[in-house]
């Protein structure tokens, strides 16, 4: 069966309506399901959510089918309780072995590392991206205050207080401490670069310059197997429910029938989100 993307329909024309078996998934359903998929286009929401909708009524037809319907916990939501009952009936999970676990660790121990982690002050000196006589204007500042705090290091928490854009000021600019990821994209990269002290020069960033001082840093480390043995088995077990998640929709796409849309690889994470 052809995918069918509802971004791509010409001339803005409605798509052919999605059937689940003899189920019509309302295009108003779709629409308010969206919400939950954010997306970096509408189109690709829609279709998100549209997919979203196709599993969970395959889900609740062949729950229907066996029985299943009268499952639900009145402590949870009823659909979501009976999609449960269901997959603890019928998806079959191996347990991830010790042989397994470790050789995941062995060859994917970043993702189990402890990050390095900075104690970081700024000040921030706002100017858009697009306002070059404004991100000038703040660089030359950044610079004049870069330069006085090489002599008076005790005056940074006045001049956060002064000249800071970034609500950190009434702290001082201080931001606490950050692991990778905590802040924007371009700034993040450049942090984990630095020593501790002042920074010789202004940082820039979406929102503008960036007085910065390191005041602590915490190397990352390597953590050992028996530190995270449950989190490397919770992480494989779940690759495992993913993987028999989407060969149970598959089969039932084709035992039920689905038409105006198809399941992809991403069909597992659809219900998983």
């Amino acid at each position: 069966m052809q995918k069918i993307d509802i971004e791509m329909i010409p001339g803005g024309a409605s798509p052919p309506p999605i059937r689940v078996g003899e189920a019509t998934i309302a295009e108003a359903d779709i629409a308010q399901e969206m919400q939950y998929h954010p997306a970096d286009s509408a189109g690709t929401a829609q279709l998100k959510a549209a997919r979203a909708l196709v599993v969970r009524e395959l889900l609740r037809q062949r729950a229907a089918d066996l029985g299943l319907a009268e499952a639900s916990d009145a402590d949870l939501d009823e659909d979501d309780a009976i999609i449960a009952a269901l997959l603890e009936q019928e998806l079959n999970v191996p347990e991830p072995s010790e042989e397994d676990c470790r050789r995941f660790h062995a060859t994917h121990a970043d993702r189990f590392s402890e990050p390095t982690r900075l104690r970081v002050r700024h000040i921030l000196l706002a100017a858009a991206p697009d306002d070059a006589e404004a991100r000038d204007a703040g660089y030359r500042l950044g610079e004049k205050l870069v330069k006085q705090l090489g002599e008076h290091p005790e005056r940074f928490t006045e001049f956060a207080q002064r000249h800071s854009a970034c609500p950190s000021k009434e702290e001082g600019g201080e931001l606490g401490w950050l692991a990778p990821g905590q802040t924007v994209a371009e700034l993040d990269g450049a942090l984990q670069h630095l020593n501790e002290g002042l920074h010789d020069r202004p940082l820039a960033s979406r929102y503008g310059w960036h007085v910065i001082s390191i005041d602590a840093r915490q190397e990352g480390r390597e953590r050992p197997y028996e530190e995270v043995a449950e989190h490397v088995r919770h992480s494989l077990r779940e690759q495992s429910t993913r993987r028999a998640l989407r060969h149970y929709l598959m089969a039932l796409q084709s035992e039920i029938g689905v038409e105006g849309i198809s399941l992809d690889d991403e069909s597992g994470s659809a219900l998983m989100q």
